[in-house]
């Protein structure tokens, strides 16, 4: 992908031709702290360079580069953005909108990279380097929506898995305690079969009982008939006695 400092020659060459103006000056400074690497002290420069003179485009556009170089790459999207509010010049308008480009893609702000790199190339239609990285942030973003549609489509897969579990468990449980509600049945039933049991056994002892009751009295009324029988023979033979006499 392109470097966002691609374009820096250019200011570095346009800042050395100054006209000795105080800011121009911090810009000078800046330029040799960028060229040997030190960002930090370049950023610094520069923006004493603003604070001088807050109009200057390569002041600005040149902070954007430096705060790039360290990482800061929101901050230096907040400078290339606002410093395409400020310019008119197409070529100045390209170069900004495609350093902005940069600054987002590297913020993983694809999507605004894209319309940044769409912008730059509105200003300067035929930079390659403007093509490569808008075609670059494309198929990116393409990649990112593959991946979260996959990610959506595990989610959606994983979250029916999760309802079929859940409806399984659900018909479990209910088995369960359709079973468990059997076994209790099962056991009032069992219980009710020994009560009856124990009833019809209570029911045909005292029936024996009774017959035995029965038996006893039978054979009680027998006896008494026999003694009646004993007595009226006893009684017969004393009156035939006593009419022979």
């Amino acid at each position: 992908m392109k470097k966002v400092g691609a374009y820096i020659i250019l200011l570095l060459l346009f800042s050395a031709a100054g006209t000795g103006q105080s800011g121009k000056k911090y810009v000078r400074e800046g330029n040799r702290n960028f060229k040997e690497k030190k960002f930090e002290e370049s950023e610094v420069s520069y923006r004493k360079a603003i604070n001088k003179e807050d109009d200057l485009f390569d002041a600005s556009f040149n902070l954007g580069d430096a705060l790039y170089k360290q990482e800061k790459f929101d901050e230096a999207a907040g400078e290339f953005g606002g410093l395409a509010n400020r310019v008119e010049s197409n070529k100045e308008l390209a170069k900004t909108y495609h350093n902005l480009g940069n600054s987002l893609l590297k913020s993983q702000k694809i999507e605004e990279s894209i319309a940044a790199y769409k912008s730059s190339l509105r200003y300067y239609p035929d930079d390659q380097e403007t093509k490569y990285n808008l075609a670059y942030a494309k198929d990116l973003l393409k990649k990112q929506q593959q991946q979260k549609n996959q990610e959506k489509n595990q989610d959606q897969k994983q979250n029916k898995d999760q309802d079929k579990n859940k409806d399984k468990q659900d018909q479990d449980k209910e088995n369960q305690n359709q079973q468990e509600k059997d076994q209790q049945e099962q056991k009032k039933n069992d219980q009710q079969k020994d009560k009856q049991k124990k009833q019809q056994q209570q029911s045909q002892k005292i029936s024996k009982e009774d017959a035995n009751r029965l038996l006893n009295a039978l054979a009680n009324d027998e006896k008494k008939i026999q003694e009646k029988v004993k007595k009226a023979k006893a009684k017969m033979q004393k009156v035939k006695t006593e009419k022979d006499w």
